[in-house]
């Protein structure tokens, strides 16, 4: 590919006239928050102003809308929503949120919050953590487990369901703080600094739920400090300073520069090129025109090395990508698959019951007909032995006497 970049200032009437429509045609959306006049300060413990935080700013939030709050530390951005939440009180000005004061309890159910530090409860599982949360919004038992067990997949810790939080790294408990901000489907989703401590995997894939959202004319408030991920996803972005917008636009508005055009081309064979630059030539000066090869972004190379290893079935013990986007998050999911789910359950085979096998029989052992039947015969009497006779009364007189005498014998 070749890229050629050249001043024009008449080439880009087109491009403007387009951005243009674009904002006309958006400025009629539905507003999802209003800011007007907003203005914090801070007091010390006697009253004393101590830091104007957010001095009055202005902007609105249009329903479908990815936007963008920018800004160095301490610029107003974390006080900014804050205030939208209604965990902070504004010192003037107005604040609306789907038409309501923020604080309203009816509006906060249509919200979800993702805080820069993700406080959650250290011994609690990932499964039970996302099961408290669904039951703060009191959803239905059902509804909360599907819930659950889809989140846990799409963020990637559906094989750490059972890990206590605590042991969690940091990564791991922005993608628990992620899912516990969509448990409740919200309408406008606050996400403050969602790729903090996010591998290059993760961060793509968080992009990505932020366009599926918009898709699904969600509103998305994306603060962030990583502006390569603002720039991918916003449609516009504010930028504070000291507390005050110092910009406010869309990024086409923004970032596009007027003065010049870039026109990409696919690998030109010398001779072309040269008949290329010598048009050019003629309406740009020879130093205003570069030549040179586009070559893409480090996160999309990185992305391809991780793909090749993971088609090569390399292992790892770490966060594993998550799948596809949450089937209630995507909205129209259910909806599209249906037709697929009633083909598959139409071609399908009705599994037939399956009968149990019957126990082999027993093996007797061959019978010894000889043998049984001379058992069966009946046994002669034993004769019985004959008794020994008793010696008679005389005998045993004589017995003595030839005992006495033999002993008298032995005396003498």
């Amino acid at each position: 590919m070749r890229c050629i970049v050249l001043n024009s200032t008449l080439a880009m009437e087109s491009v403007l006239t387009s951005t243009q429509n674009a904002a006309a045609s958006s400025s009629t959306a539905e507003t999802v928050v209003s800011v007007r006049g907003l203005t914090k300060v801070f007091k010390d413990f006697w009253g004393r102003p101590k830091a104007r935080a957010v001095d009055n700013v202005d902007f609105e939030i249009r329903r479908g809308e990815v936007f963008g709050l920018l800004g160095p530390n301490g610029s107003g951005k974390s006080t900014t929503v804050k205030m939208l939440l209604g965990l902070l009180y504004p010192t003037k000005g107005h604040i609306e949120v789907f038409g309501r004061s923020p604080r309203h309890v009816g509006t906060k159910a249509r919200i979800g919050y993702l805080p820069e530090e993700s406080y959650l409860y250290r011994f609690l599982d990932s499964h039970e953590t996302l099961g408290f949360f669904g039951s703060l919004f009191d959803l239905p038992p059902d509804q909360r487990k599907k819930r659950t067990e889809e989140l846990l997949d799409m963020v990637g810790l559906g094989n750490v369901r059972t890990r206590v939080v605590g042991e969690f790294s940091k990564g791991m408990q922005r993608r628990i703080g992620l899912a516990q901000a969509l448990i409740n489907d919200p309408d406008l989703v606050i996400l403050d600094e969602p790729t903090a401590g996010l591998d290059p995997i993760g961060c793509r894939e968080v992009k990505d739920l932020i366009l599926t959202l918009k898709k699904r004319g969600k509103t998305v408030l994306l603060s962030s400090h990583l502006l390569s991920d603002v720039e991918d996803v916003c449609d516009r972005v504010v930028i504070y300073y000291g507390g005050k917008i110092q910009a406010l636009g869309t990024l086409n508005e923004l970032l596009a520069k007027r003065d010049s055009v870039r026109i990409t081309t696919p690998a030109l064979p010398p001779q072309t090129m040269q008949r290329v630059l010598e048009i050019i030539r003629q309406d740009a000066a020879a130093d205003s025109i570069q030549v040179d090869n586009p070559r893409q972004n480090l996160e999309s190379y990185f992305l391809e090395v991780v793909r090749n290893a993971r088609a090569n079935s390399s292992e790892t013990s770490g966060a594993v990508s998550g799948n596809r986007v949450a089937a209630y998050l995507r909205g129209d999911a259910e909806k599209s698959n249906a037709p697929q789910q009633i083909l598959e359950r139409l071609t399908a085979q009705e599994a037939k019951p399956v009968e149990p096998t019957p126990a082999p029989a027993p093996v007797e052992p061959p019978v010894n007909k000889a043998k049984l039947e001379s058992l069966a015969k009946p046994t002669e009497p034993v004769a019985a032995k004959p008794a020994e006779a008793t010696p008679a009364p005389s005998d045993l007189n004589k017995a003595n006497e030839k005992l006495s005498s033999l002993l008298g014998n032995k005396k003498q």
